[in-house]
């Protein structure tokens, strides 16, 4: 499934205006306000019962205040060919009898660069004007203005950016602005009244209500670290980075995304960052003008039914260290591939977004109690963790779960020090390569692939075509694979 088609960023109406200037497009980067800066003191909720209301007007005149416009602008080139005069909107087609742009491509002279300006929401988080948005909001923007909702408009810095969770944080000059309070979204339940707002469209302020539909949603694509509450209250184009808020007005998460399926509109399924995370990111940028996340050097795999009854514990959870990077503070500690870790400081660890998402949310320099599985019974190590590097790789994605007494439909030959070569791998690697995956086999279904080199068969060690028919020789149910692809090693289950 394409995943552009799939889901939507709900950033507004995209305008692009020609301008005829000559500069290139600018870049924004993480703009550090200094060594030194006091801790954030924002607006924490209380553990206070949920309030009874014959309506949500009490909570959204309480909210509306703190919740902004965001425009912003970048000036980007144009490419060959393309229309300059009017956008590929569905909006402006409208307005222009479908015709849109080709009526002006018969113009000579027009300019290489044109003038894109984007519209979103934010937050204001603090009362001197810390404001949190969406980094696709402000991404690249050599201009970014806020409005209240009194009308004053602001020409706002970028303080800094978080990619990788699509975080950013402006701030405005000014001071005792109107701030949200700032949920626990750990507590969100499924349920839990949902209320988001923002300007879709830019039609001005405007509140949709729904539930919470999940939470700890991730495995989207859309985000590299993803924990999104997912909720149905109307989220459109133009909310990105606007308030998710509960019956008693605090803010529980920043919404992000929607699902598309083509339209530009609210499909009833849309995500918002959690506010736990929001804000953690929020005081690391402001604080030292940086993100930074803790270390474990694993690449983990979910725990699926097939791997927990491969290695015999039917109703096993965790995450499947599928493996381990060099030097890292996973490989001194003696984690090892195989191991399968359940809990974090006495936290059960549900899959490997949790344990993933665990860990990118402490300090470096933490030290951290994992009880893990290893060969049929539980003990406790102890991990001091590093700083994530900053050219972490994409973690590979694991296969889906088959079942066959054998693999049929693979072919593999010895894997020889020239095809090691060839795959990226130590000469002196051992195992087998696969040749040839039959599409509609069971392995295939699981995720193997043609050069992956298998090095283990139901947790042996495989060295040569001999020891891999040897090894499946005794396989009759479910067969556990340890796969190298690419130099990192994984588990699948066939």
């Amino acid at each position: 499934m394409n995943k552009e088609k799939f889901w939507k960023r709900p950033q507004a109406l995209l305008i692009a205006a020609a301008l005829a200037v000559g500069i290139g497009g600018a870049t924004i980067a993480a703009q550090q306000l200094g060594a030194q800066h006091p801790a954030l003191e924002l607006k924490l909720a209380s553990a206070a019962e949920p309030q009874v209301h014959a309506g949500f007007a009490p909570v959204v005149k309480k909210v509306l205040p703190a919740v902004v416009s965001v425009t912003s602008s970048k000036v980007s080139k144009v490419s060959a060919g393309q229309d300059q005069d009017l956008p590929d909107d569905p909006l402006f087609r409208q307005f222009f009898g479908g015709q849109g742009n080709g009526q002006f491509r018969g113009h000579r002279n027009l300019p290489e660069q044109q003038r894109e300006k984007a519209l979103g929401s934010g937050v204001i988080m603090t009362p001197d004007g810390y404001i949190v948005t969406n980094n696709h909001v402000v991404d690249g923007a050599t201009d970014v203005r806020v409005m209240l909702s009194d009308n004053r408009e602001f020409k706002a810095k970028i303080v800094g950016a978080d990619p990788k969770s699509d975080i950013a944080v402006l701030k405005i000059d000014a001071a005792d602005l109107p701030c949200i309070t700032v949920a626990d979204s750990s507590k969100v339940q499924v349920g839990d009244y949902a209320l988001a707002i923002g300007n879709p469209f830019g039609v001005g302020q405007t509140v949709t209500m729904g539930i919470v539909s999940a939470t700890g949603r991730s495995h989207l694509g859309i985000e590299d670290y993803e924990d999104f509450i997912q909720t149905d209250a109307p989220i459109n184009p133009g909310n990105s980075g606007g308030a998710l808020v509960n019956d008693r007005g605090e803010l529980v998460g920043i919404n992000t995304a929607i699902i598309a399926h083509g339209s530009e509109g609210n499909q009833g399924i849309g995500f918002a960052i959690p506010a736990n995370m929001a804000r953690s990111v929020m005081q690391q940028i402001v604080t030292t003008g940086k993100v930074t996340r803790a270390y474990l050097g694993v690449i983990p795999q979910d725990v699926t039914p097939q791997i927990a009854k491969a290695f015999g514990e039917n109703g096993l959870r965790g995450a499947l260290v599928g493996d381990v990077s060099p030097n890292s503070p996973a490989q001194r500690s003696g984690l090892a591939k195989g191991d399968i870790v359940l809990s974090v400081n006495g936290k059960p660890v549900v899959d490997s977004n949790d344990l993933r998402m665990t860990i990118s949310m402490m300090a470096p320099d933490t030290n951290v109690n994992l009880k893990i599985f290893r060969d049929g019974s539980e003990r406790e190590v102890s991990v001091k963790l590093g700083e994530l590097p900053t050219t972490e790789a994409t973690a590979l994605q694991q296969g889906k779960g088959g079942s066959t007494s054998a693999l049929s439909g693979v072919s593999v030959e010895n894997l020889d020090p020239d095809a090691a070569k060839q795959l990226g791998l130590p000469s002196n690697s051992q195992g087998v390569v696969v040749t040839g995956v039959s599409p509609s086999s069971n392995a295939a279904e699981a995720g193997l692939q043609p050069g992956d080199v298998i090095q283990e068969v139901n947790r042996k060690a495989v060295r040569n075509t001999s020891d891999f028919e040897h090894a499946l020789g005794g396989s009759k149910d479910d067969t556990l694979l340890l796969v190298n692809r690419h130099g990192s090693t994984l588990y699948l289950s066939v």
